[in-house]
Order: structure tokens, then C-alpha cells, then sequence
């Protein structure tokens, strides 16, 4: 039998553990996945070099190995602020603004007390199976990845945007619509900042899979080792001031794994250091960026090795451009928080044409985009921000996304350096609690955004239609 409906969000907003898997024989075993892939590779091509992957991977350090504890809503919602901006300024629909409402029922405490999927979790069509192991991935992964960043830089906001979405606005392939084509690439950057000073960025990759398994499965054959692997490869693709300065977080989830979902975790070292910027002026967050067209093949020289410096292919962001970098980060985060809370027109001034500027600078019909046309008042804090109906279990459920509106203001005036310090003095002013009153699951964010669900009332003479 379904659960009720106020079972399905109570269990949204109870706090469970989640395993995390991260030691040193995790990286041999990912090492032997490697291997595999390579002599794989080499066979079918001819290769006669192994990709290039990160150095120096290891587990993740203290506290950052300890299970995670959070609400399933909690986790919907890491994966909702991170690629609402992304997602939503390619399709601009309500589906892909609200894409983990249909996780809802999926998660719930398991035999082993930590946190599993359900049987509606367990069933999805065959089409949609890769589909929530991607999406269901990167929110495992991205949390576990945003507290370790956070337990590294206490003092610090921690930002998170799409790598495609900020990467276009340097390496955009020419053509009537800019991608990025195939090219290998990172999933994610977080940023640690506070204003004033020095941002610290890492590189993360997600992964999630449905493989059961078992003592008798061979480490090449484990997805999540191979995961890794090429999570590795992908991450390597990505280069601050010169090659691998910058920290890395690796993530592969295992849906079904025997203990409860399990995030398999490694790191990369790193300082991923930007200059700081001034507060105002043309080095500043709140001045427009110009585009630039930076090299990718052969863009990355990688120092010797008992032999010949060699060249790869990759991201490479010149040491002369990491300020123009650090001011794009800002931009594009500035933009994903208009986006989380339904802004339209207002979007375009932070993104540059190959991201999207003239997409968001048109109107587009009512019905087809998410708006920002709700306000709500959430504990001691005004929101303003974007809603949707729908049905769990045939009763009406609404859900609510949006930025505290004098953040919103600051962000709509283009005055980012301003919002970030404002964000910054707010940072501990918000609720920290699952729920609020007339309101069943909340995500409050350190960062003034929010996102909640609560039943509507019923009409009158019968059920909520």
C-alpha cells in the first residue's frame, strides 16, 4: 500500500543518516577500475597512453568520512539550488524547474536504519532508471561534497553552479548555438567566499548507479569504482592558473546498496585560490563580463616526470584571466539565485551571450516558465519566489521556491558585491529546523533561499482536487 500523503512528507523532513564510504582501499579499488578501463580502451583503439586522471587521490579527511545526516527534502534541495540555473535556462519549463518533486516518495529509512529508496524508488520504468540515477546521484553527492567544503572553511558561504553553465562564457565552440560539444569536463565548482577576501573553488563530479552489489562482484565490474574513475578523467580536464591547483571532490552513490545508500567519496588536494576583488569598479562582481575564447587542446602543460614536459587537453584558465574567473563565478551564482527563485528578464544582465543572455532577455508566455509571482512570510523571514501545484496521491501539494526579498532586491538591481555581503552578515539569522508552521518539509539555506511543500486545503464538499 502507497503511504498517506502527510506520511510521504514527514518522512521528507525527518532527519536520517547516510553512509559514506571513503577510505584508502576505496582508492585501490578504484585504481584496479582504472586499469580495467584502460586495457579496455586500449584494445578497442589501439591507445597506447593511459587518460589522464587526478594525482594524488585519497579519502576524505576527519569528519568529512562521518555518515551524513539530513532530510531527503534537504538533499532534493542541495540538488535544486545547484542546477536550477543550468536545467532551467535551457527548457525553461515548470517540469525542469521542480525535477526533484518526483523523487518524493522515493527515499525512506531502511533495515539497516540508514537512509534507502522505497519500493517506488526501487521500480522506476526503464527509461527513467538512468534518469534518478544521475539526478539522485548528484544530490548525494553534492551534499556530502558542500560539507566538506564547508567543514574546511567554517567561516565561509558555499556556492554551487553548474561547470557547463559558467565554462560556456570561456570555451563555448563557435556555431549557431554554443556548447561545450564533448569535450570532458567537471559536473559542478563550489565556491567558499566571504566578502572581502579570497575565494577557495573546487572541481566536483557526480555519479549515481543502480548496481546491486555483491562480495562476488570484481572491482572492475563495481560501477561505482569505475564511476570514479572517470569521474577522475573528467575533473582532470579542469585547470586553475596551471595544472591541478585546484582541490577536487569525486562522488559516485550507490542507490541500492546492501547497508542503505552509500556516497563513495574521494579528494584531490588543492589551494583553488582567486584573487580578491575590489567592491566596486570593472574588477568588481557587479561589472559585466565580457566573453573570452580560451584554448582547449593542447591548453595544459603538465610538468616532467623523469621525461619531457607533455601538453593535454583541457579547461585552462590562464593566471591572467582567474580574476575574470573569480568575477564570473560570482555573476553566475548571482544568476542561479534569480533562477531558484523564479526571476525572468532579470537574469539575462548576469550571463553573457554563450550562457544564455538573450534567452532570458525575452519574455516568454505565461504558463510556460516558472515566475516569480509568490510572496511568503517563513518564520521571521519574507520570501519572495516561485510555486507549483501538483498531485501526491491525488491530494493537491504545493511547492515553494524563493530568496529572501531583500536579498532578491539587491540581486534584481544588479548590485551582487552588495548581496553578497548583505547574504554574508545574514548567514546565521535563519531557521536551521525541518518544518514550519503551515508547512510540512523546508530547506532553509545559509544563503537567504528556501524551498518548501505543505498540503493545500481541501475545497469545499469533498477531497483536495
Amino acid at each position: 500500500m502507497s503511504a498517506s500523503v502527510e506520511e510521504v512528507l514527514d518522512r521528507l523532513s525527518t532527519e536520517i543518516s547516510v553512509r559514506i564510504n571513503s577510505t584508502a582501499a576505496l582508492v585501490t579499488d578504484m585504481d584496479k577500475a582504472a586499469a580495467a578501463i584502460d586495457r579496455q580502451r586500449a584494445r578497442k583503439q589501439d591507445e597506447k597512453e593511459p587518460s589522464s586522471r587526478m594525482p594524488e587521490l585519497g579519502p576524505l579527511r576527519g569528519a568529512d568520512r562521518q555518515d551524513l545526516v539530513s532530510t531527503p527534502w534537504n538533499l532534493l534541495s542541495v540538488f535544486a539550488r545547484a542546477t536550477t540555473l543550468a536545467r532551467h535556462g535551457r527548457g525553461r519549463g515548470l517540469a525542469e524547474h521542480w525535477q526533484g518533486l518526483k523523487y518524493c516518495q522515493a527515499m525512506a529509512t531502511g533495515p539497516s536504519g540508514h537512509l534507502a529508496l522505497t519500493d517506488d524508488g526501487q521500480s522506476p520504468e526503464l527509461s527513467y532508471r538512468a534518469m534518478q540515477a544521475r539526478e539522485l546521484g548528484r544530490a548525494f553527492g553534492l551534499a556530502v561534497a558542500e560539507r566538506a567544503v564547508r567543514n574546511r572553511f567554517p567561516d565561509h558561504m558555499v556556492s554551487t553552479m553548474d561547470a557547463e553553465a559558467v565554462l560556456l562564457a570561456g570555451f563555448a565552440r563557435s556555431g549557431p548555438r554554443p556548447s561545450l560539444g564533448a569535450r570532458p569536463r567537471p559536473d559542478f565548482f563550489v565556491e567558499a567566499w566571504r566578502p572581502g577576501g579570497r575565494s577557495r573553488v573546487f572541481v566536483v563530479t557526480v555519479n549515481g548507479n543502480h548496481q546491486k552489489a555483491t562480495k562476488r562482484t570484481a572491482k572492475a565490474d563495481r560501477s561505482a569504482f569505475k564511476q570514479l574513475a572517470r569521474g577522475s578523467e573528467r575533473a582532470e580536464h579542469f585547470h586553475l592558473a596551471e595544472w591541478n591547483t585546484a582541490p577536487c571532490l569525486l562522488m559516485s552513490t550507490e542507490l541500492l546498496a546492501l547497508d542503505g545508500i552509500t556516497v563513495n567519496a574521494l579528494q584531490a588536494p588543492g589551494e583553488g585560490l582567486l584573487p580578491a576583488r575590489p567592491a566596486t569598479g570593472r574588477g568588481s562582481a557587479d561589472a559585466v563580463l565580457s566573453e573570452r575564447n580560451l584554448a582547449y587542446a593542447g591548453a595544459v602543460q603538465v610538468p616532467a616526470d623523469g621525461g619531457k614536459e607533455r601538453f593535454q587537453d583541457g579547461f585552462l584558465v590562464p593566471r591572467k584571466e582567474v580574476g575574470w574567473y573569480g568575477q564570473l563565478l560570482a555573476r553566475t551564482g548571482a544568476a542561479g539565485q534569480l533562477a531558484f527563485a523564479g526571476a525572468g528578464t532579470e537574469i539575462a544582465q548576469y550571463l553573457t551571450n554563450k550562457q544564455g543572455h538573450k534567452h532570458y532577455k525575452q519574455q516568454t508566455f505565461a504558463g510556460s516558465s516558472s515566475v516569480r509571482d509568490a510572496r511568503h512570510k517563513i518564520g521571521p523571514t519574507v520570501y519572495v519566489g516561485t510555486d507549483q501545484v501538483f498531485r501526491l496521491n491525488r491530494i493537491r501539494v504545493e511547492a515553494f521556491s524563493g530568496i529572501s526579498e531583500e536579498l532578491y532586491d539587491l540581486l534584481v538591481k544588479g548590485q551582487v558585491e552588495a548581496y553578497r555581503n548583505r547574504a554574508y552578515e545574514l548567514r546565521d539569522a535563519y531557521p536551521t529546523s525541518t518544518t514550519a508552521p503551515l508547512w510540512g518539509p523546508v530547506s532553509f539555506g545559509d544563503d537567504g533561499t528556501v524551498i518548501a511543500l505543505r498540503v493545500l486545503p481541501k475545497k469545499d464538499g469533498g477531497e483536495s482536487p
